[in-house]
């Protein structure tokens, strides 16, 4: 399997606050983009021209089919429009939460019957999902990037039911600048999603420095942080 998943090139399934952060790590890792929205490739003609000679602009399903690994990073309400056949056996990267306020209610995240991801995973259900990247403000994703060994590395959440998938994202992720913490399967990625205490808190700046835009400055949270955070999550329950 490690062979064939080799990670070359980034597809994006969305190319938003996330998606675009996420895409701008990539290459500065060294790795090629493949980015994509609902609108069509020609609206992100800017963002292609501002990452570079790395970047280029398709269809989902073409960035579906590009990625060696693929960044689905949608509303929730639209995840049933990401394309099923090109992700076929794939490795799948999650950042989704769930806010009804956007998304409308889901009956089986409102009873707690399942997460977010586990939909995502039902959906697609050949990809290896692995959730990340969900719990962390954008500008802070961007800000807080280390060289490993770093001793102000940050640690990200990840979660997922396939070992080995988990393993080649971590390897991912270090290459982007982040150490990772283990939260468990994707029935777990609810303890990093929204209102749980790993939820963007552990990576704002608690020295009382002034807030850009109403949130809060970034600060690195390393990995026993991270651990605490998801450790103090409480018991979960239907909303």
């Amino acid at each position: 399997m490690s062979k064939q998943r080799e990670i070359k090139t980034v597809g994006l399934i969305g190319s938003g606050m996330i998606g675009g952060t996420v895409a701008r790590l990539a290459i500065a890792a060294g790795y090629d983009v493949v980015l994509s929205n609902s609108r069509g490739p020609e609206t992100l003609a800017d963002l292609v021209k501002e990452l570079g000679q790395h970047a280029c602009a398709g269809s989902p399903s073409e960035a579906a089919a590009a990625g060696d690994v693929v960044v689905v990073t949608v509303p929730l309400r639209a995840y049933n429009s990401v394309p099923v056949a090109p992700l076929q056996g794939k490795l799948v990267i999650d950042t989704n939460n769930y806010y009804p306020h956007r998304d409308g209610h889901f009956a089986e995240l409102d009873n707690a019957s399942t997460t977010v991801s586990e939909l995502l995973q039902k959906h697609l259900p050949t990809a290896k999902v692995v959730k990340v990247f969900n719990n962390i403000y954008f500008k802070h994703l961007l800000a807080l990037a280390r060289p490993t060994g770093a001793a102000d590395r940050t640690a990200l959440p990840l979660a997922g039911d396939d070992a080995e998938a988990k393993a080649l994202i971590t390897a991912f992720l270090d290459r982007l600048g982040y150490d990772v913490v283990d939260a468990g399967t994707l029935a777990d990625s609810w303890r990093f999603e929204r209102d749980m205490p790993a939820y963007a808190v552990p990576y704002f700046d608690k020295s009382g420095a002034a807030p850009a835009a109403g949130v809060p400055n970034g600060a690195p949270a390393d990995v026993a942080a991270i651990r605490a955070a998801l450790a103090a999550a409480p018991s979960r329950s239907a909303s």
